[in-house]
C-alpha cells in the first residue's frame, strides 16, 4: 500500500470576498485575452488562443461562468471569462442553453471551443470544485487556484480531479495556476491534472502542483494510448506521492520543472510512452524517472537534469527505475522552438514565476524572470512554422509510384460496427473504415521510418464528399503536415516517419474511407 502524502496543506487562502452579488456577469467594453501566448505542444495543431478576439465578461460565481458559456451565440463563439472570488458548490448551478452543457457539481466545459478562463483582481479560487473539459478544443485556463477537489467524502466534484480532460479534447493551455489537494486517495482525492480518452496538444506551464497523492496522468489505462503531445515546463511539483506525470503511450516533453519531495515515484513512462526530460531539478525525492507498477515499459530521453538527494529502488518485475545514472533509451523529436534554463537555476526561476497570483512572469532561458510577453496571442507564434502548405495537386489525379500503405499496418480511433482499420490499406475499394461518429482518425504505420510526401484519401462509393475538414499529422512528433477540407490527394514536404494519421475534424455524415494511400513523391 502506498503511504499517504507526508505533509498536509495548511489553510493559506482565506475565503475571498465576492466582487458582486452571486450570478452577476459584467460585460466589458473591449475584448481581452490571456497574457502572453501558448507554449509547447499547445502551439501545434493550429495553436491555442482560447477566447481571444471575442467578448470579455466578468464572473464571481460558478453559475455566472456557466451563464457566460450559455449566453454565447454558439458553442464556438470566442469568449474570455474573467473570474474573481471563490467558486464553490454553493454558488455553482447548472445552466441550460443551446451553446452549453453544464453541471452543478463542477465547472463544465463540454462540447465547446474558444474559451479563456482567467483569474483577475484579488484572485480566482475554485474551492472543492473541479474544472472538467470534455469533447472541447482551444481552451485557455490562466491564473487560477483549484484546491481540495474530492472523489469521495463530501462534497465530491469532477471525479476528484482538479483539472480533468477526456473524450476528444484538443489544444488546452493551463498556465500560472495552482492545483493542490490535502492528501491522497485514502483522504478522498485523485489527480491534479488528468488527461484521457484521446486528449492531445496540451501544455501545463508555470504552475504549482502540491500536497497530493497523484500529480496527474496521461491515459486512464494501459490500453488508453490515444493521448499525448503534452508539454510540462517551469512547474513546481511538491509533496506528491506519484504521477508527475504517469504517461501511458504518447509523447510528453518535460523541461525546466522543479520536483521536490516526490515520495514514491515521479515521471512514470509506461505502455510504450516516450518522455523527453530536459534540464529539470529533482530534489529530496525517490524514483523520479522510470517505468513503475507495470511490466509494460515506456522510454525516455534525458539531458541536463540535476538529481539532488534522489534515491532509487532496485529494478524488479514491475519496476524499472532510470537511475541511479539515468541514460536515454529513445529519441524524441520536438516540433516547436523553446528556450532552456540551466537546471541549476530552475528552483529559483520556478519559485519566482510558477503559480497563481505571481504576476504571470516567465523565463526566456536566461535564468531571470521576465514580464509576460505582450504579444497578442491571436497573432501566429513566430517560432511555430505551422502546417506545411499543401502542394495543391489535382485531387482527382491519383499519384504515381508505389502505394506504401499496402502491406503496412493501420489503427485509429473508435471504428463503426462492421468496419476495419485494415480496410484502408488492402487495395480494395469495396471495403472501408468508418469512425464511430462523424469525426475520428485513421493511421497507417510501418515498422521502420518511411518517407512520405503525398497521401490519397479515397471515399467509398456513395459517400463521396462526406469528409469536411481534416488534418494530416506526424503521429510521432504531433506536427501537422497539412490541413484543409475534402478527400483526395494531399501533398506536403517529404517527411520520414513511422506513423501518419489522417484526422477527420468535420464531416456532413459518417465518413467511409475505402483507401488511405501513401506515396514517397
Amino acid at each position: 500500500m502506498r503511504r499517504p502524502v507526508a505533509l498536509r496543506l495548511q489553510a493559506a487562502l482565506g475565503t475571498l470576498a465576492l466582487a458582486a452579488a452571486a450570478g452577476v456577469v459584467l460585460t466589458m467594453p473591449e475584448a481581452a485575452a490571456a497574457a502572453g501566448g501558448a507554449t509547447g505542444y499547445a502551439t501545434q495543431n493550429g495553436g491555442t488562443t482560447g477566447g481571444a478576439g471575442g467578448q470579455t465578461v466578468r464572473a464571481t460565481t460558478g453559475t455566472a461562468i456557466h451563464q457566460a458559456l450559455c449566453g454565447r451565440a454558439s458553442s464556438s463563439t470566442p469568449i474570455t471569462i474573467e473570474v474573481e472570488g471563490t467558486i464553490n458548490h454553493g454558488n455553482t448551478s447548472k445552466v441550460s442553453g443551446d451553446s452549453c452543457s453544464t453541471a452543478a457539481d463542477k465547472i463544465e466545459l463540454k462540447q465547446v471551443s474558444n474559451i479563456t478562463i482567467v483569474g483577475v483582481g484579488s484572485g480566482a479560487v475554485f474551492d472543492q470544485l473541479g474544472i472538467h473539459i470534455r469533447e472541447s478544443s482551444n481552451i485557455v485556463i490562466q491564473n487560477v487556484t483549484v484546491r481540495n477537489v474530492k472523489k469521495s467524502g463530501s462534497p465530491t466534484s469532477n471525479g476528484g480531479d482538479a483539472i480533468g480532460m477526456e473524450s476528444d479534447v484538443r489544444n488546452v493551455w493551463v498556465d500560472h495556476s495552482t492545483l493542490e489537494a490535502s492528501g491522497g486517495e485514502s483522504e478522498g482525492y485523485d489527480g491534479l491534472f488528468d488527461m484521457k480518452d484521446n486528449t492531445q496538444y496540451v501544455t501545463l506551464s508555470y504552475s504549482v502542483l502540491r500536497n497530493s497523492g497523484r500529480g496527474g496522468l496521461i491515459g486512464s489505462s494501459e490500453s488508453d494510448r490515444s493521448n499525448g503531445y503534452v508539454t510540462f515546463h517551469h512547474n513546481l511539483y511538491e509533496n506528491i506521492d506519484s504521477r508527475t506525470p504517469l504517461l501511458r503511450g504518447g509523447i510528453a516533453h518535460v523541461y525546466n520543472n522543479h520536483y521536490k519531495s516526490l515520495n514514491e515515484s515521479g515521471i512514470n513512462s509506461r505502455a510504450g510512452a516516450k518522455a523527453k526530460v530536459d534540464n529539470n531539478y529533482f530534489e529530496d525525492s525517490k524514483d523520479v524517472l522510470g517505468t513503475f507498477y507495470t511490466d509494460q515499459a515506456g522510454t525516455w530521453q534525458v539531458s541536463g537534469n540535476i538529481f539532488d538527494n534522489v534515491t532509487w529502488s532496485e529494478p524488479g518485475e514491475d519496476n524499472n527505475p532510470a537511475g541511479p545514472n539515468p541514460q536515454s533509451n529513445t529519441t524524441v523529436s520536438i516540433p516547436y522552438s523553446y528556450s532552456l534554463d540551466d537546471a541549476s537555476c530552475v528552483p529559483s526561476v520556478v519559485s519566482a514565476t510558477a503559480g497563481a497570483n505571481k504576476g504571470l512572469k516567465v523565463s526566456d532561458g536566461s535564468c531571470t524572470p521576465q514580464s509576460p510577453d505582450p504579444t497578442d496571442p491571436t497573432d501566429p507564434d513566430p517560432t511555430d512554422p505551422g502546417p506545411t502548405d499543401p502542394t495543391d495537386p489535382d485531387p482527382t489525379d491519383p499519384p504515381s509510384g508505389t502505394n506504401l500503405s499496402v502491406g503496412a499496418g493501420a489503427d485509429g480511433s473508435s471504428k463503426a460496427s462492421g468496419t476495419s482499420y485494415g480496410n484502408v490499406r488492402d487495395g480494395d475499394l469495396g471495403t472501408y473504415w468508418s469512425p464511430a461518429g462523424t469525426t475520428g482518425s485513421i493511421s497507417v504505420k510501418w515498422s521502420s521510418a518511411t518517407t512520405v510526401a503525398k497521401i490519397n484519401i479515397r471515399e467509398a462509393a456513395g459517400s463521396e464528399g462526406t469528409i469536411g475538414s481534416y488534418r494530416v499529422v506526424d503521429h510521432e512528433t504531433g506536427a501537422v503536415l497539412a490541413s484543409g477540407s475534402g478527400a483526395g490527394v494531399i501533398g506536403f514536404s517529404p517527411v520520414s516517419l513511422e506513423k501518419i494519421t489522417f484526422e477527420i475534424t468535420g464531416a456532413s455524415g459518417t465518413p467511409k474511407i475505402a483507401e488511405f494511400e501513401t506515396y514517397a513523391g
